[in-house]
């Protein structure tokens, strides 16, 4: 298995005109390795509840159009093109949670989940795009790390939209269960309104103790 160190991000006065498109896909593709799949994961930094990866096979005769880095479209876009992915794509969701998280690290919770999506691909890839500077571990196939690859390769963004849209979706759930905290509104993360939750309520099952402030309650 070939693992390719993470693809130089672009310079300082590039960034401002990052958009993603299909060239890492045809580079592996010109190099005999098809199909191709963009992984990325959703809630590294929240407080509570899980990190969701996702892991999509663009059909290159089917893109949906406006595919871009799920944080640059509004909550609206990213449904539509959720439905539009699911209905082209190959698409396999993984998740790891709060527990998992607090076994481990959120790294290392991150990648495994990556790994769990690829893996459970309906089609078997070739070579895999991953978002950021790590690959996850145990993978069967070759696998690029691509920095900001959410804003450089369409199936990167597709996977990025379909793991936000899908964590997004989980706490609301969670929000029924747990409706102190505000879930819905904020997904988890750290914001004033969950953080004084906390304090008058203490945490819950979705919370990961292994973050702060929440670490800082146990010692």
């Amino acid at each position: 298995m070939k693992r390719t160190k993470p693809a130089d991000s672009p310079g300082l006065f590039d960034q401002g005109r990052l958009s993603p498109d299909f060239s890492l896909e045809q580079t592996a593709r010109a190099r005999g390795l098809w199909p191709v799949a963009g992984t990325d994961e959703a809630g590294r930094g929240p407080l509570a509840g899980p990190v969701v990866a996702a892991a999509v096979i663009l059909d290159p005769d089917h893109i949906p159009e406006g595919l871009n880095d799920s944080k640059k479209l509004s909550a609206a876009r990213r449904e539509v093109l959720f439905e539009a992915i699911l209905a082209s794509a190959t698409v396999a969701i993984a998740s790891s949670s709060a527990a998992h998280i607090d076994r481990s690290d959120i790294r290392k919770a991150s990648l495994d989940a990556m790994r769990r999506a690829v893996q459970s691909l309906a089609v078997p890839v070739a070579h895999v795009l991953c978002d950021g500077r790590d690959i996850p571990p145990d993978l069967s196939c070759s696998a690029e790390a691509v920095i900001k690859g959410d804003a450089r390769s369409l199936s990167i963004a597709a996977a990025s939209i379909v793991a936000k849209v899908t964590r997004d979706g989980m706490m609301a759930k969670a929000d029924t269960v747990f409706p102190a905290y505000g879930f819905a509104a904020h997904a988890g993360y750290g914001t004033k309104i969950h953080l004084s939750a906390i304090g008058a309520e203490g945490a819950c099952a979705l919370h990961r103790m292994s973050f702060k402030p929440l670490r800082d309650q146990q010692e």
